[in-house]
């Protein structure tokens, strides 16, 4: 993994304030990147963003809706971006069943917006936009997804992330090729399996449910105990999405330029129960009662992504196994609850010096 293509680069991370956009910022500001960020503020208290004080390490830091157009165009234009990676976004799948509407005009619409201010700088970038394993129409097969099977969504979240796939595709064929006259812009989308990880409090997160209940001392709820997951620890695909970005910005190969897979090795997928048992088993103790209800909102039973392209195209490989990505989010919430925000920023850095030297 040679990420010294991003020393003294100008970066833009939308969605930086939120639980994987926090953990990118600190790894290039780590690698010597200067780190412009746009995001809503933090979507929970507490966040990682703060407890980190991410805020710190940035070149930029702007608050804004991806809807305001304006304020994106100006951010754009005053980072002059090198590489942007666009994870902004309304993440949650049962947050969409509650607000459709604005599920996808912040993904499906936010992402035009951000590409229509790409495409009015008319400056060389490398730019990585960050969907879903769930953008695949879902057929519950035991195999995993490969990137060029069609995009689907039965709940709106997954739609609007498979509709972005397709926008992305839209935009690279249309506007970002060398005939298109495409001033060097590079467009790549990458779908990322279930992230864990310290420091996601987000509501219906797995993660955040178990660690709430355990330090409150009750049994864990588990609304979905047999529903499989490509479940890694967040410094996975980030990996993925910096390995991909550093390619485009040293080739000129459009083949960089496509779409890509960044999940577990074929194993790692296991139950949600199964992965509530490791993170007990790592906490040193609690228990877990089955809540699943049938009149719950739709969510897919399984899911699997296949990962060969990355593996021997891209020379990206998983580093931490699923029992490894668990230990780790433990550690890390464990030291939280004692420390608080003291030492958090340290505990992240620490993390990623150790997935470095892996």
């Amino acid at each position: 993994m040679d990420l010294d293509a991003f020393r003294n680069r100008s970066v833009l991370v939308t969605g930086h304030t939120g639980f994987k956009g926090s953990w990118l910022a600190i790894w290039l500001a780590r690698l010597g990147a200067r780190v412009t960020g746009y995001a809503l503020p933090p979507p929970t208290v507490p966040s990682n963003f703060v407890a980190s004080d991410v805020r710190g390490l940035l070149a930029a830091h702007h608050e804004a809706d991806l809807r305001d157009t304006a304020r994106l165009e100006a951010a754009v234009y005053s980072a002059a971006p090198d590489v942007i990676f666009h994870l902004a976004a309304q993440p949650i799948v049962r947050e969409s069943y509650v607000h459709p509407r604005e599920t996808f005009e912040v993904n499906v619409m936010g992402t035009v917006n951000l590409l229509e201010a790409v495409r009015q700088l008319r400056n060389p970038c490398a730019v990585v936009v960050v969907t879903s394993d769930k953008c695949y129409e879902n057929r519950e097969q035991v195999w995993g997804y490969r990137e060029t099977e069609p995009m689907g969504g039965h709940d709106p979240y997954s739609a609007s992330k498979g509709a972005v796939e397709i926008v992305a595709a839209s935009y690279r064929r249309s506007f970002f090729t060398p005939a298109a006259a495409g001033q060097g812009i590079k467009l790549a989308t990458a779908r990322a399996g279930n992230v864990i990880g310290g420091g996601d409090w987000a509501k219906d997160r797995i993660i955040t449910d178990v660690v709430r209940h355990l330090l409150a001392g009750e049994p864990v709820p588990v609304r979905s105990p047999g529903s499989v997951r490509p479940w890694q620890h967040v410094l996975e695909p980030l990996c993925g999405y910096l390995t991909l970005a550093a390619r485009m910005l040293q080739s000129d190969d459009t083949s960089w330029c496509d779409a890509w897979n960044f999940g577990p090795i074929p194993g790692d997928e296991i139950p949600v129960c199964r992965l509530v048992e490791l993170f007990i088993e790592a906490w040193g103790g609690g228990s877990w009662i089955d809540t699943s209800d049938p009149k719950q909102p739709h969510e897919a039973a399984a899911l699997r992504l296949n990962i060969d392209k990355a593996l021997h195209q891209l020379d990206w490989r998983p580093r931490w196994n699923v029992g490894e990505a668990v230990r780790r989010t433990a550690d890390w919430f464990r030291q939280y609850d004692r420390d608080g925000s003291s030492g958090m920023l340290a505990a992240c850095r620490a993390d990623i010096e150790a997935y470095e030297g892996k």
